[in-house]
């Protein structure tokens, strides 16, 4: 299995969790900041089903910016090989 090393960045994560403490955002938008977060700092990958939801978000016109930047930070840490 091909091992990524990339990490968090300290941009995104101050934006996850900013969504994690916000009242008002969305289960996907929860989610996606909760698996950055989990990501930060350590060697952690994106599991295949958080994978999945951030594809969709990336290739729907529904979600608003921050949403998909989170999106995109997830799926750059996925497992190489999947």
């Amino acid at each position: 299995m091909a091992k990524n090393s990339k990490e968090t960045s300290a941009h995104i994560a101050s934006l996850a969790s900013e969504k994690m403490r916000d009242p008002h955002a969305s289960q996907i938008q929860k989610s996606l900041a909760a698996s950055a977060l989990s990501q930060s700092g350590t060697s952690k990958q994106t599991g295949a089903g958080m994978e999945t939801v951030a594809s969709k978000v990336m290739s729907s016109d529904k979600y608003a910016s921050d949403t998909k930047e989170l999106a995109a930070s997830v799926l750059s840490q996925s497992n190489k090989a999947r």
